[in-house]
């Protein structure tokens, strides 16, 4: 079944008879061809891309699980979306509430005679589709992470004293692109020293120092699907205290490895790592979730969190990344991402978790 037939099974299990998408990474999970632009309108029998001259030839000779229509210019848009639902008998569009900006909601009102369905209905569809990964889809986050390890081993040998966080931003990006990555799963994590306190700073010009961490979080993307990966190395020996709490995040990230299986839900899963760091001492240092699920986007369903209900089922991505961050000292952070089996997980992360010491 592909990805606009199991679309079609959930429209009409939920009583949707037309979806109409038009944001960038939904389109293209559909279609599977990567564009700009383009509207995706999907009947229960029926589905059609209207996408503009520039991509026209490309998707003709690609898209397979719907027709390709060329958009007409001078605002013909809103009567081809029209017709085709004349044509379907279609007198409500839902669309994606999620990401449709209010001018452009406000602009279909006006301009279909169909009435518009802004609720959730379409939005939780498409999730529901999306949280279950495939085999194919799951191989294709695999390269990617090969990718982004291939990179991470590269920068072994490149970090030492006297780089720069934005250097070894660069370095690692660098690879990661002339290796096969089309692109970048996010801005690069490069931080070092006192920097790698900040979960999510910015890699800046300092300087890297002996006995200092580096932190590296950063991903590939191969076809449209995304890894993430996170490891904490260090530059000469570590005090003491880096070494207890890099083995503190470790055991940590062990803990809920072999805890994530079907059936749990994300909280659950969330206290797998976080009642060790809290046990150790380092509660108020492990500020953000556990983890969050990976494919088409970075950040997606399902999450691992202390508010988290979802149950996790087979098939989904989960990363699982506790940290610890001691404002002005350091901060350790480790990730692998993984796919949810009945009794565990399938880690498609391969990298040594143990501290490596360059």
């Amino acid at each position: 079944m592909t990805e606009i037939q199991k679309l079609q099974a959930e429209m009409s299990e939920r009583g949707i008879g037309a979806a109409l998408i038009n944001s960038d990474v939904n389109r293209r999970f559909f279609t599977r061809m990567k564009s700009s632009a383009g509207t995706l309108l999907v009947f229960r029998d029926a589905a059609y891309l209207i996408i503009d001259f520039r991509y026209i030839e490309k998707a003709r000779s690609v898209v397979r699980d719907c027709e390709v229509i060329l958009q007409q210019g001078g605002g013909e848009l809103y009567r081809q979306i029209q017709q085709l639902c004349d044509k379907h008998g279609a007198d409500t569009v839902s669309v994606e509430a999620d990401r449709m900006t209010l001018a452009q909601a406000d602009n279909l009102s006006e301009e279909l005679d169909c009435t518009l369905d802004m609720s959730d209905a379409l939005s939780y569809a498409v999730a529901d589709i999306r949280v279950i990964k495939t085999p194919e889809q799951i191989e294709k986050m695999i390269a990617a992470q090969r990718i982004a390890e291939q990179g991470l081993a590269h920068m072994y040998e490149f970090i030492r004293p006297g780089v720069t966080e934005k250097e070894i931003q660069l370095e690692l990006d660098f690879y990661m692109l002339s290796h096969g990555a089309e692109a970048l799963s996010f801005d690069t994590i490069a931080l070092s020293g006192v920097n790698t306190s900040m979960p999510h700073g910015v890699p800046s010009d300092k300087k890297v120092e002996r006995g200092e961490f580096v932190l590296m979080d950063f991903g590939a993307v191969v076809d449209g699907y995304h890894s993430d990966m996170t490891r904490t190395v260090c530059v000469g020996e570590p005090s003491e205290k880096m070494r207890e709490v890099y083995n503190i995040v470790l055991e940590a990230q062990k803990r809920a490895l072999s805890f994530v299986k079907a059936g749990i839900t994300g909280e659950e899963l969330d206290a797998a790592a976080r009642d060790y760091i809290e046990q150790n001492g380092f509660g108020d240092a492990f500020g953000h979730s556990l983890g969050h699920g990976v494919g088409a986007e970075i950040h997606e369903e399902p999450y691992a969190s202390p508010s988290s209900s979802t149950v996790l089922k087979d098939g989904m991505i989960v990363t699982v990344e506790p940290g610890i961050y001691i404002p002005g000292e350091f901060g350790v952070r480790i990730e692998d991402f993984v796919v949810v089996r009945e009794n565990g997980c399938l880690n498609m992360t391969e990298a040594d978790r143990s501290l490596l010491i360059l």
